[in-house]
């Protein structure tokens, strides 16, 4: 049967789901069409014209690089088609993007027919995607004395690319759309459970919020067919907890704008608002689709005569409404004026400069940040090659320097790594500029949408400049179902070509690995003045500053090396007092964020770099702090470290990158031996003083300090998702952490999970402590819940297996994970028993497997979103407490949370995380956890 067979049959299978023609990406299937569009008679002629001109990928896939032959066959006149002149053969290579249209474009152009060669000049003239292998052909031509390379180049030095482009409308009318009421979490937009979907934009769009919700939104565009429909989270903020461009990518399909009538489902230009804004992370996702995120500050605290706020029965403010966004209210964004207006627009309502910034103003106008990252390279080389000075036509870098004024951390960063400062600036918080990018991640869930990034921006091979580049395997690592089977090992194969080191070997040399990504990009990171870019808002790593992102952004970091952002302002975080002996690090983690909105009222850390002087611990310690600051809406976290803590995980990151070397997985350009290479160098540095290990000047200037005073830490403490809260708004959040005392001993556990990017080998090794304690008190242990266990790297679990630790877990699993036979399907049913799963993300990530719906979870995650890990049942809404590895044990075994008593009992003896400030290093800081 011929490839165009399977097409239409397949196309019958999607019309029973209500979806169209899947677009087309394999260069065979379009080869097929094309003949049949050549054959006159042939029955199937006048789809395959359709397909081929509405439905066929741009970039530099297979299906692009056919169609760019037969459209440059045409446009010489060697093929005839009707339907296809020329000059609509030139519009669809301008749709296409670059790559190959790019390639043909340029023959074209700077070929022997003198008509032919200026209508590709033109067209030309629109493109931005262009590499190194395109301008240098340019620059060739135009050394020889080729008028039109020379015209292409001139116009490239003004960048009338992007100075043609028609300016953004000065008022855009919105209608509203209230998504939900409090924080909205990017699995309201693309649900987690739905993440193999993802890079079939039409069947993922369908997920969106909800059916019904999908129907009042296109009731609101029937009802409002001159305005654009706005998506809020009303008190609350949009896009928390995740960068997700699939889930703007869905915004963009019920409410924005079609990118090109000839690319099916690709949408830009999506409008977005909360409350209390938008998630940061969120934000430039919403800014590499050209979109617009606004702070709507309708509901502000209710304050008495003496100007404080008013507190309800919970201690929480009154808040009061300025002005309703109530579902269907017609309002007015000024872009001039920069505010938000009422419908009329003589009333104003909200000053919003912040969404239109000269650069935000410039993604607008671009339909997106990738074609103005791209358009300041091709004006820069366009200006060198003639000899000419760059007069950009793009706002200039933001640089903001105060004299006399120290560094923070992360300033300190971004001045090392910053690109196209002169020499000499000193840059402050609140600048915006270009800075190097030296680890980046890929992510399994989105990593299919960064490839077809890639391909979109025409980008075939990893930058030079990238330190390490990685691809994970980990999200879905635990179930080896149809949907991985048929999407892992194509990711896995591209990425390897493009030049990552890759968690599967596409040939099958080495065992596959489903180490979670954090856990590894953590190992990978050698420099602590790195920058780091991960396509999941857990990139936080403990060295280094690390920034989750949205898979356009790692695309780019990935084709480009480089990254444009605003340096960010930082709170401090500093601790005093000292650990009781029975609580875990993990408590402390909660207890910074139950202290900060204590002495603040306010999330100080929201959109801000915590900077945390956590000193003594080492980088796998440190990391259950970093990662947790996602919840803690922070933007990122950089930790401070002792100089021989950070030499000595240094030492710890070379043996296990020496691992996966040892395992085959180094590539021809031997990447992997280049960052032990980088440690070594960074060690020497350290020890003899030329460059000390990161940290602040002592006159830098924070947002806000916060002080966390140990003692007052008495017991356990778990964050709850307050499922039953009055106030819609408080639910799901991360800023309701209570003692386990608060729960009397009464708060029943359906099932505990231990597992996650939380954790490090020091948390499973207190899992089989804790079953040896319980053991030689008992005589055996008997689970009333059962425990999930994940561990985050097969490293860890080896190491276990040397210590002895495993195999107490062995004796205690009614299930333990086999590579050579996983599981195909999701777990649907639990016993009360331990299961050893395979390393990956597991129950956190939600998209495989699940507990059963309406269960009470207690977990060491950090999700505890709605649905995420468990769903809703019919009678009782699912519940993701988050507590620390021996309270989740314990409340397992138990079958509920323990009293205070009881917890002391089941961990006297036994070697928690502990920690204290610099000056007063426990002696057992590493004893049992490496």
């Amino acid at each position: 049967m011929s490839l165009y067979a399977d097409y239409l049959n397949e196309i019958d299978t999607r019309k029973t789901e209500g979806l169209n023609p899947k677009p087309i990406e394999d260069g065979a299937l379009v080869k097929e069409i094309v003949s049949q569009i050549k054959d006159l008679g042939n029955e199937h002629r006048e789809d395959s014209l359709k397909f081929f001109i509405y439905n066929t990928l741009p970039g530099t896939t297979s299906a692009a690089g056919e169609k760019a032959k037969f459209l440059k066959e045409i446009v010489l006149g060697s093929s005839v088609v009707e339907e296809i002149p020329p000059r609509f053969a030139f519009e669809l290579l301008s749709h296409m993007k670059g790559g190959p249209s790019v390639e043909v474009l340029l023959d074209l152009a700077l070929g022997d027919n003198p008509s032919i060669a200026r209508d590709a000049a033109e067209v030309l003239k629109t493109q931005v995607f262009l590499y190194e292998v395109d301008t240098d052909r340019l620059k060739t031509a135009y050394s020889d004395g080729n008028k039109i390379a020379r015209d292409i180049l001139e116009s490239y030095a003004k960048a009338e690319f992007f100075t043609n482009l028609p300016d953004i409308d000065e008022e855009i009318k919105v209608v509203t759309y209230i998504a939900a009421e409090g924080d909205i979490s990017t699995d309201l937009l693309s649900p987690g459970n739905q993440a193999h979907s993802r890079s079939d934009r039409e069947l993922h769009g369908k997920c969106l919020i909800s059916p019904e919700a999908q129907a009042e939104i296109r009731a609101l565009q029937e009802q409002h067919p001159d305005k654009v429909v706005m998506l809020i989270a009303e008190k609350g903020t949009m896009g928390v907890g995740s960068s997700r461009m699939s889930g703007v990518n869905n915004v963009a399909l019920w409410t924005g704008k079609q990118a090109s009538p000839y690319v099916p489902f690709v949408n830009f230009a999506p409008i977005v608002a909360g409350t209390n804004g938008i998630s940061p992370i969120f934000l430039t996702t919403v800014g590499v689709t050209g979109g617009i995120g606004i702070d709507l500050k309708n509901w502000v605290k209710k304050l008495d005569e003496d100007g404080n706020p008013i507190l309800n029965n919970d201690g929480n403010p009154v808040l009061e409404q300025k002005y309703s966004v109530e579902t269907g209210t017609v309002l007015t964004i000024n872009t001039k004026d920069k505010k938000l207006y009422n419908e009329a627009g003589d009333e104003e309502l909200v000053e919003v400069s912040s969404s239109f910034t000269p650069q935000k103003l410039e993604f607008i106008k671009a339909g997106g940040s990738y074609a103005i990252v791209f358009g300041k390279k091709l004006q820069s080389v366009a200006c060198e090659t003639l000899g000419i000075e760059l007069k950009s036509a793009f706002a200039p870098s933001k640089e903001i320097s105060h004299e006399g004024q120290g560094l923070t951390a992360v300033e300190k960063i971004f001045n090392k790594n910053a690109v196209g400062v002169k020499e000499g600036t000193v840059l402050h918080a609140g600048s915006d500029v270009r800075v190097k990018v030296n680890i980046v991640g890929s992510q399994d869930t989105t990593g299919l949408m960064t490839s077809q990034e890639l391909e979109a921006m025409a980008a075939t091979v990893l930058s030079p400049t990238v330190d390490g580049a990685y691809q994970s395997g980990c999200h879905t690592a635990s179930v080896w179902d149809l949907k991985a089977q048929a999407n892992t090992p194509k990711l896995m194969s591209f990425m390897h070509r493009f030049g990552l080191i890759t968690a599967r070997d596409p040939k099958g040399v080495y065992h596959s690995m489903t180490d979670v990504i954090h856990k590894v990009l953590n190992d990978i990171t050698v420099d602590d003045w790195a920058i780091i870019i991960g396509g999941d808002s857990h990139t936080r790593m403990s060295k280094g500053v690390a920034f989750g992102a949205d898979s356009g952004t790692v695309a780019l970091a990935l084709a480009t090396g480089e990254a444009t952002m605003p340096v960010p302002e930082s709170v401090k975080v500093t601790f005093k007092g000292s650990m009781a002996d029975h609580m875990d690090f993990r408590d402390v983690v909660h207890a910074t964020q139950a202290q900060m909105l204590k002495q603040f009222g306010d999330n100080v850390f929201q959109g801000r770099i915590i900077e945390v002087h956590i000193g003594t611990l080492l980088a796998d310690q440190a990391f259950t702090f970093t990662d947790w600051t996602a919840e803690m809406k922070a933007k990122a976290s950089i930790c401070i470290s002792e100089p021989e803590v950070l030499i000595e995980s240094l030492e710890i990151a070379k043996s296990r990158i020496q691992i996966m070397i040892d395992k085959g997985m180094d590539n021809d350009n031997q990447m992997l031996q280049g960052l032990i290479d980088i440690a070594d160098k960074r060690i020497a540095e350290i020890r003899s003083g030329d460059k000390p290990a990161l940290a602040p000047d002592t006159n830098a200037r924070y947002f806000a300090e916060v002080v966390v005073d140990l003692d007052q830490i008495d017991e356990p403490m778990i964050a709850d998702p307050d499922v039953n809260n009055a106030d819609v708004s408080k639910r799901y959040t991360h800023d309701t952490i209570r003692p386990i005392s608060y729960y009397r001993a009464e708060k029943k556990v359906d099932l505990g999970f231990v597992g996650s990017c939380m954790v490090h080998k020091g948390d499973v090794k207190i899992v089989a402590q804790m079953l040896r304690n319980l053991e030689s008190s008992h005589g055996s242990v008997e689970f009333k819940a059962p425990l999930v266990v994940a561990a985050p790297t097969y490293n860890i679990i080896d190491e276990l297996k040397e210590e002895g630790d495993w195999a107490v877990l062995q004796k205690y699993s009614g299930f333990e994970f086999d590579d050579s036979s996983p599981k195909h399907v999701a777990r649907t049913e639990y016993e009360n028993v331990l299961y050893l799963e395979r390393p990956g993300c597991n129950l956190c990530m939600g998209n495989q497997e699940k507990a059963a719906k309406g269960d009470t979870v207690l977990a060491t995650s950090t999700r505890l979103f709605k649905g995420r890990v468990v769903e809703d049942a019919s009678d009782k809404k699912g519940e993701s407490l988050l507590a620390s590895t021996p309270v989740v044990v314990l409340s397992a075994i138990l079958g509920r949370t323990p009293t205070v008593e009881e917890y002391k009992t089941a961990v006297e003896g036994i070697d928690l995380t502990k920690f204290a400030p610099p000056l007063q290093k426990p002696a057992a800081t590493r004893s049992a956890h490496f």
